[in-house]
């Protein structure tokens, strides 16, 4: 743990890996089991539960909790207050609660505000707009708004909207997009 930065507000708890670079910020909560990454950024009033992975090169922006199921690959942006889910059907009284896990792919960003629900897929490379409801697994480089969140194009690696013919115009970068 020397070669992180962890705020001495943060709750880091036994048995956590935590790779070097990663910058743990005010009132963080990382329970038992969970493995960040190298490089990452997790932002003030963040919850990170147990047994949650987390890859190299993320930035969880502040009041984000990822609960547990949830497995985030590397260099996924994911934006403040974006709410996850872990239960398809949650009740207060239930003994009997299951776990639906969410994997979110390489390079995925997702906006501010964003609610994604648990079982779905976020492609490599997607990118999920603020204040959208994710109900079912994005493909990869799909830009999708709205509630239910729907494909309205696609996006480069760096980010740009390609245009119809899978072409950046920012980077030059060219895609073979499945329709």
């Amino acid at each position: 743990m020397d070669e992180i930065f962890k705020h001495e507000s943060a709750i880091i708890e036994d048995d956590v890996s935590i790779g070097k670079g990663t910058k743990i910020w005010v009132n963080a909560q990382i329970r038992k089991g969970a493995r960040i990454g190298e490089n990452c950024i997790i932002s003030k009033d963040t919850f990170i539960d147990s047994d949650v992975v987390i890859g190299n090169n993320c930035k969880i922006q502040n009041g984000v909790s990822i609960y547990h199921g949830i497995t985030i690959e590397n260099r996924v942006f994911i934006g403040p207050n974006a709410a996850f889910t872990n239960d398809l059907y949650p009740r207060a009284f239930s003994q009997n609660w299951e776990v639906t896990s969410t994997l979110i792919k390489e390079g995925a960003s997702i906006g501010a505000n964003a609610t994604i629900v648990c079982g779905v897929t976020l492609g490599e490379y997607c990118m999920v707009g603020s204040g959208s409801v994710v109900t079912k697994d994005v493909p990869a480089h799909a830009l999708v708004v709205g509630n239910p969140a729907r494909i309205i194009g696609y996006v480069c690696e760096c980010g740009n909207r390609l245009n119809e013919e899978g072409s950046c115009s920012k980077c030059e970068a060219k895609y073979d997009i499945v329709r």
